[in-house]
């Protein structure tokens, strides 16, 4: 395990959070005695499917759609928020603060935002709460893509959409050190839970031993653990993640392929 890539790239706000995870992923790399390769050049996928991957966060709906058999899962985070536990998170469905509608189905016919159609917390349990209000295979009247969570709730703010899927450890960040990005916003419905966005390396690395640098470096930085509000890192598999692709079905049995 001498060198590899190794990126945390899907929580990057606050900036205080994208800092922890830098001292966090440069703790675990002393443990491992591994040297840091250069990924600027490659995109998430390139990223994800590298034979030089060491360590990296993906969401987990990617995870099962088109990493399945090809990465191997380290772990997943139990997260200290107010809408995570146990290793599990959730979406926290967003409208306007003013606007008058306080029930999901007051929103059929809207226009929904989504951060990417392969996210899990943005899409997938979006669709899923979503299924059994549908009426000829939709919901939504209109759906635009934002490019991310904060985005979305940009969009939100500004009248650019009616309703959006945030993902809970997003919001909780935010809403602990930025409020301002989550005022003007409020939640209408909560989504299933899943399991924390996993963390994976390439087959054939050490994945326990990874993780047990993962953990011994939340021990011994508890400054930036507690900025990440990450408890632990634990053991996970695709298995876990396979309740992802049950809500997949569970929406399309009910009429409703895509948002």
């Amino acid at each position: 395990m001498s060198q590899g890539f190794a990126e945390l790239l899907m929580y990057v706000a606050p900036q205080r959070v994208r800092e922890a995870q830098e001292q966090w992923l440069t703790r675990v790399l002393e443990i491992l005695s591994a040297t840091r390769l250069d990924a600027q050049a490659l995109d998430l996928k390139q990223l994800w499917l590298s034979p030089q991957l060491l360590l990296t966060q993906t969401c987990g709906y990617p995870l099962m759609k088109i990493l399945r058999g090809q990465v191997q899962v380290v772990g997943r985070p139990v997260y200290q928020l107010p809408h995570s536990a146990g290793g599990n998170h959730c979406s926290l469905i967003v409208a306007r603060a003013d606007d008058p509608r306080q029930r999901l189905e007051d929103f059929r016919g809207s226009h929904g935002l989504l951060n990417a159609q392969d996210s899990n917390s943005g899409m997938n349990l979006f669709r899923h709460t979503l299924a059994p209000l549908q009426r000829d295979g939709h919901f939504f009247a209109q759906v635009s893509l934002t490019g991310g969570h904060r985005n979305s709730l940009v969009a939100i703010k500004a009248g650019e959409g009616d309703l959006a899927a945030i993902d809970s450890v997003t919001f909780d960040y935010l809403a602990r050190d930025r409020s301002e990005e989550i005022a003007g916003v409020k939640v209408i419905a909560r989504t299933a839970s899943g399991p924390c966005l996993p963390y994976v390396t390439r087959i054939g690395a050490d994945a326990q031993a990874i993780r047990e640098a993962m953990n011994q470096a939340l021990k011994d930085l508890p400054e930036v653990a507690a900025v990440l509000a990450i408890a632990e890192v634990l053991p996970a598999s695709e298995a876990d993640y396979q309740v992802l692709l049950q809500y997949e079905r569970a929406a399309m049995d009910m009429g409703i392929t895509q948002l």
